[in-house]
């Protein structure tokens, strides 16, 4: 028989024991690594609506790729099936007008990407750019990327051939801009960040795999997917995401109803009202966007938007619709992706002009269908 003081130890031992089973808590489980951060770099062929995206991003979720990231400060337009769509694919955009302004460190910034992707160029062959002057630009944008992520990977098409009707010298400065891609991409690439240079270019047909012989349509769509699918792979493998972006919230902007300078909106007609932005402008050239809204009470199945130029403006390219010029006037039509607007809806279309002596506003129209 167990002595009183005896008994009074080992029971003071049991209740530190028991609670020491009571208080005790199971490990945590280990966080998930956060995802790679891929940005799509480029003009209306990565970001309008840039439907290679979303085949490459579904390819990748198909194959066990799931833990990306596809970032950047645009939204996703529609393709036809889900994914993850923000991107830095620019409508009318020149890598040399990206370059000069310095406006790729602020998405950068705002995104923390560890890989880009970087189709880029197409409108700076257009306006008569250089291949020298653009693979300068193309390495200031990869010193800034560096200065974000000294870790950065980046993938470098070789850009798509383009024919446009209104330049028979577009397709061989192509050429010659796609040719002096990997000599550069060489003496620039280091084993932190290395550069791959990714041929878009050969077997890609104008004819068959874009509608108007400078944007893809869906077979060249897939066809950059699958050129984009095997140099993404091999550089996620080893990757090493880097911490995301802190984001502070901050309340709203208040907005006024009024329409910012260079922007005109179109009396309703039927339902359908049509706005204009100016976008920029230089020297006998500007960038326009119109953005066609179904303000009735029942979904559209196309649309038409004319504008009339008074001044003897001239549309040479145009994305997101199929554009033709008779004097005065321009019209535009939907493509087959973005005819179909509910109500509320909108689809906007962008373009390159040229003028001489003035540039005013158009006068706008629409029409639903």
């Amino acid at each position: 028989m167990l002595r009183r003081p005896l008994l009074s130890t080992v029971l003071a031992a049991l209740v530190v024991a028991l609670g020491t089973v009571v208080v005790a808590r199971p490990a945590s489980p280990a966080e998930a690594p956060a995802p790679v951060r891929i940005m799509a770099l480029g003009d209306s062929i990565t970001g309008s609506p840039g439907c290679w995206r979303a085949m490459l991003w579904n390819r990748l979720q198909n194959t066990g790729y799931t833990n990306v990231d596809f970032v950047g400060t645009l939204p996703a337009q529609g393709c036809g099936a889900p994914y993850d769509g923000e991107n830095e694919g620019h409508g009318g955009a020149l890598v040399t007008t990206v370059a000069d302004q310095n406006q790729l460190p602020p998405w950068l910034a705002a995104t923390r990407p560890d890989i880009v992707l970087m189709h880029f160029g197409t409108n700076d062959v257009w306006s008569n750019r250089a291949p020298a002057t653009i693979l300068a630009a193309y390495g200031k944008l990869v010193d800034q990327m560096r200065a974000s992520n000294p870790n950065m990977k980046v993938l470098v098409a070789k850009i798509i051939p383009m024919a446009p009707s209104s330049c028979a010298e577009c397709g061989q400065r192509t050429v010659a801009l796609n040719d002096a891609i990997p000599g550069w991409a060489a003496s620039k690439t280091t084993s932190a960040s290395p550069i791959v240079v990714v041929d878009q270019w050969t077997g890609f047909s104008t004819g068959s795999d874009t509608y108007d012989g400078v944007h893809p349509n869906a077979a060249g769509d897939q066809k950059m997917a699958d050129r984009w699918y095997p140099a993404l792979t091999a550089a996620l493998d080893g990757v090493t995401p880097t911490p995301p972006p802190t984001r502070t919230p901050t309340p709203p902007p208040t907005r006024t109803p009024t329409p910012p300078p260079g922007t005109t909106t179109a009396p309703p007609a039927g339902g359908c009202a049509a706005t204009y932005r100016s976008v920029g402008q230089w020297q006998g050239g500007f960038q326009g966007e119109v953005t066609v809204r179904n303000n009735g009470s029942t979904a559209s199945r196309s649309w038409t938007a004319q504008l009339t130029f008074g001044a003897g403006q001239q549309v040479s390219q145009a994305w997101n619709a199929t554009v033709s010029q008779s004097g005065s006037t321009v019209t535009a039509r939907n493509v087959g992706w973005n005819g179909s607007l509910a109500p509320a809806g909108t689809a906007t279309f962008g373009f390159i002009g040229s003028w001489t002596g003035s540039n005013p506003t158009p006068v706008l129209s629409c029409t639903l269908g």
